[in-house]
């Protein structure tokens, strides 16, 4: 059963979504984000994955009190990304109650420091973050995109210990047309033990069946929640 996590994006301490990155086309959903979480947390889902936009942009850790909140006044399990790039904002993170990071721009960027991550921190907390456009990892917010192909990126990084990926078609997220699932079917083809949480595209229930039917093990909903695409009470047959 593919695993469904919720996405809140934070801007200013708000729920938030762009559409392909785009800080301009910003819309707020909700200015207390841990009215969302509790939302999700009442409708039996296990895991949230919050993203620190203003972080990204920062590249430091800035909505880490929004964190701590949701942590403390919920059950959900989160995985926490945006902002991460040296070893105290993960300290950070962790100390507020992250049961996970995603590291992008840092595994990108910085690999010495990501890899030290990964060795004192263990596989099972550190997510490795791939967002692409055309198959190349953007980084940075999604602002800078570089030429760096995603299957040897990977490669590279599946064989030094990650288990878990967190990948996005920028292309596609927040468009609500349907997630990548030739990107997913070819990342699955290549790495088939790979924890692999599909990000971005999501528009509809049937979408989450496509992934699960190409055996995608975990799916990252933010916008369709939003827009009223996609019910929670829809997704209880998806609910472990």
């Amino acid at each position: 059963m593919i695993e469904i996590i919720p996405a809140i994006d934070l801007i200013e301490g708000k729920c938030v979504r762009l559409s392909q990155g785009d800080y301009s086309q910003k819309k707020i959903y909700n200015e207390n984000p841990l009215e969302v979480a509790k939302m999700f947390a009442d409708a039996g889902i296990r895991r949230l994955h919050l993203v620190d936009l203003d972080g990204a942009k920062a590249q430091h850790i800035l909505n880490q009190h929004v964190l701590e909140t949701i942590v403390k006044k919920t059950s959900l399990i989160v995985d926490f990304g945006g902002g991460l790039k040296s070893d105290d904002d993960l300290r950070i993170a962790f100390e507020c109650g992250a049961s996970m990071i995603t590291g992008g721009s840092v595994a990108v960027k910085n690999p010495p420091v990501f890899m030290s991550w990964l060795d004192k921190y263990g596989a099972d907390k550190i997510i490795l973050g791939a967002d692409v456009k055309k198959e190349k990892i953007a980084v940075g917010g999604w602002i800078e995109t570089t030429e760096i192909e995603l299957i040897p990126f990977l490669k590279n990084y599946i064989q030094n210990g990650i288990s878990k990926i967190i990948c996005t078609d920028i292309s596609k997220d927040g468009m609500l047309l349907g997630p990548a699932t030739h990107l997913y079917k070819k990342i699955l083809s290549n790495f088939p033990d790979v924890y692999l949480i599909a990000s971005g595209g999501v528009g509809s229930l049937q979408d989450v069946e496509k992934l699960q039917d190409i055996d995608v093990p975990a799916v990252i909903i933010g916008k369709a929640f939003y827009e009223g695409k996609i019910a929670l009470n829809e997704l209880s047959r998806f609910l472990r």
